[in-house]
Formats: structure tokens, sequence, C-alpha cells
């Protein structure tokens, strides 16, 4: 028996409420009433619109949802048109977009510094291998962190690649900074420490300098020469093994395994600054290379704050802890995490800067120097063949767990969707 068309829309109304129940006064407003929004808006899908209404954390798959943001978050659905539109839209990922994508050209402003010095080399000289491997660190790192954040809506896969990439750019960051920091504050590795006339106001012989610093370290020249690079290259591959498993398990406490294990490459790559830190300046007290130097010390405890700081907004998850749902949107941990990290960069860059001026201001300290040091200085094969090799290796590694995630993952979004379709066409009508 055919169904009149009132039959059809009463049907069809039932349909609807199974998925959520509907608010009659929006449905038939009289003509004493004005349409009200939902008190709710954000469960409600508006097909007109080019991107979805935000949803509660109800409404998502848990895999995505976030400790104590209970709004804003994006279906696991988005074309990347979508998700790049998002990128100027309230949702709880577009702070930690922005804190992370605009510092890219604060930190771009100020590594041009040492370019700009007078007596600098050409920008294509090996001095300044060490340099442009650094750059690339933290710009992979800070473009990788914006775009997982950006992107990580188009799909339960695509998330779980987005964040295995990001794990990977952090660690291969602190290779950049290990390289940088044994070429412009390792005292050996291509430029010698030249003390300056202490006593007579002459040059001592590079050579005899060079001795009496391997006199001097004696239980760090081996570690210096043949073991720190490639103990940063091993320690980061094993942090990229360790995060990306906690994706996939060690779920609960997954914050605090990845701040810590993030604290074993720092401890690696800070060795030179330790061993500076405990000895004196190379420089003559009277140069301006010793001044330049000398803000080295404030530079990293700068630097050390902020990653301290950046931990415990990351483990802690405050304010959002304090008041569930106030910081969905802006103000939330890891917009602060963000912000704290990459004032931590800044001042590394500053003070990578300043030993850099402090070399060029020093024309004996000059990579290459008249007398070869004691340590080669930096050339392809040592900066951006390390670099390229330790980047083989997170692939693979990324390559590895995206597969897994791929064959966990891809049956779950499907079924996710095909849920998530049902109820939007049933909304639409």
């Amino acid at each position: 028996m055919a169904m009149t068309t009132k039959e059809q829309v009463l049907l069809r109304t039932e349909q609807v409420e199974r998925v959520q129940p509907l608010n009659r006064d929006l449905l038939e407003p009289t003509n004493h009433q004005t349409v009200r929004p939902s008190p709710h808006p954000i469960m409600f899908l508006n097909c007109g619109q080019l991107l979805p209404p935000l949803l509660r954390h109800a409404d998502v798959p848990a895999r995505i949802t976030e400790s104590f943001i209970l709004s804003g978050y994006r279906f696991p659905n988005y074309s990347l048109a979508q998700c790049l539109l998002s990128a100027f839209r309230p949702t709880n990922e577009t702070g930690n977009f922005w804190t992370h994508f605009l510092p890219v050209f604060i930190f771009a402003f100020y590594f041009l510094e040492p370019f700009c010095l007078e007596g600098a080399p050409p920008t294509g000289d090996p001095f300044f291998y060490p340099l442009w491997n650094y750059f690339m660190g933290v710009l992979c790192l800070l473009m990788a962190s914006s775009m997982a954040h950006l992107l990580n809506s188009m799909s339960l896969v695509i998330r779980e690649v987005c964040f295995f990439v990001d794990y990977g750019t952090i660690s291969a960051y602190t290779v950049g900074s290990s390289l940088a920091y044994y070429y412009y504050i390792h005292p050996r590795a291509g430029i010698l420490e030249l003390r300056i006339g202490r006593h007579n106001n002459t040059h001592q012989d590079p050579s005899s300098s060079s001795s009496s610093l391997s006199s001097a370290m004696p239980e760090f020249s081996v570690f210096f020469e043949t073991l720190y690079i490639p103990s940063s290259c091993l320690v980061a591959i094993i942090c990229v093994l360790a995060c990306c498993n906690t994706r996939q398990r060690w779920r609960t406490y997954r914050y605090i395994i990845r701040t810590l294990v993030f604290l074993l490459p720092f401890l690696v790559a800070s060795t030179p600054i330790f061993y500076r830190l405990l000895h004196s300046c190379p420089y003559l007290p009277t140069s301006s290379s010793f001044s330049s130097s000398s803000s080295m010390t404030q530079f990293f405890c700068r630097h050390c704050f902020w990653l301290v700081v950046s931990a415990l907004f990351n483990i802690s998850k405050i304010p959002e802890r304090l008041s569930p749902g106030r910081f969905d949107i802006w103000g939330h941990s890891h917009q602060w995490f963000h912000v704290c990290t990459f004032l931590s960069i800044l001042d590394e860059l500053h003070m990578i800067n300043g030993e850099v001026r402090a070399i060029l201001l020093h024309p004996v300290l000059v990579v290459p120097p008249a007398t070869p040091p004691h340590l080669p200085g930096p050339t392809l094969a040592s900066t951006y063949g390390v670099m390229l090799v330790l980047q083989a290796s997170i692939a693979s590694i990324i390559a590895w767990f995206s597969w897994c995630a791929n064959s966990i993952y891809k049956p779950q979004g499907d079924q996710l969707e095909k849920e998530f379709l049902t109820k939007r066409h049933l909304k639409c009508h």
C-alpha cells in the first residue's frame, strides 16, 4: 500500500530522531515563535556548509580525542582542501597549527644573521654546512608539527602517519643540533681552540694547543672524536621507535614516555656545551670573540628552562585539566607546549649564532685554519651525508609503522565513515 506524503514525512522524522532527538519547536515555528539555535549546535550537520560543523568528544572516535578537551573536534573524513581551510576556523587544532607555523618565519629571520656579518664566508662555504643542516632540522620540525595538526583529520590512518613524521623530524632536529654543536662549540672539531697570549700577548702554536687539549680532556677525547655524532644518530632512531610505539601501545603513559624519551638526545647532544661550561672560554677576555661567546651560558640556561616548562605543560595537561571544556579552542596545554619549545629553539639559535660570530671575529679560527686541526672541518659527507643517512633510516621506520597503522585502522576508519555518512544523510533530510 502506497504511503501518503504526510506519512513519509512522519517516518523520516522518526528515523532522524533515532539518531538524535530533534527540537520540534525548531521544525515547526509558530507565528509567535522565532527559530532559536540548538543549545548544542555542533551536534548538527549543515549540509550546505563548505566545512562540516565541529563535534564534541562523544561524537568522534575515541582514538582522536584528547584528555580534558571536550569540543572543537573534526571528524576524520575531511578532504585536503577542507583541512587547509580549517586553519582559518577555530577548532581545537587551530592553535596547534599556528603556534608552530608562524615561528618558521621568525626562525628564518634570525637564522640569516651570521651570513650578514662582515668577513663571513659565502653561504655555500663548508663553514656553514653544519648551520644549514641545523636550519633544515628546525624547519622540518616546525613544518611537520604544524601540518600534522592541520591534516590529521583526513582519516585515522593519515592521522597516525602525520604524527609518525612529526616524531621523526624531532629526532632529525636533535642530530642537526648535534652537528652545529660539534663544529661550532666543540673545541677541536674543525676549529682549533687557540689560547691567545694569556701571559705574553702572543699566539700559541696550534699544534701545541691541540696537544694541550688532548691532555686536558682525555676522558672525553675518544667520545668527541669517534662516538659523539654516531651516538646522536643512534639515540635519535631509538626515540623515533619509542614514540611511534606509544601510538599503538603504552597509551596510558604516552605523554610521559614521549617527554622522557626526548630527554636522552638532549643530554647526548649537549655534551659539548657541558664541556665548555666546565672550562674557560677559549677567547681572550678583551676580544670581541669573548664578548660574543660569553652569552652562551645565558642562552643555554634559557634553552633548558623553556624545555622544562614545555615538558611540564605536556605531562600535566594544565590548564584544561583544571577546567575541562574551557580551553578547548585556545589556551590549552599543547599550544603552550608549542610556544615553549619554539622559545627554546630560538634561544638555541641565538647561542649557536653567538659562537659562529665569535669564530668569524677571530680570523685565526675561521675554517679552514692555516694549520689543520686535530679533527677535520665540516664536509658534505660529515654533515649532509649524516643527515641523509639518518633521514633514510627514519623514513624506513615511519614506513613500517604506517603499514601497521593501515592494517589496524583502515577497516575501523571505513566502518566509522559509513556510520557517519548514514547519520549525515538522515540529518540532511
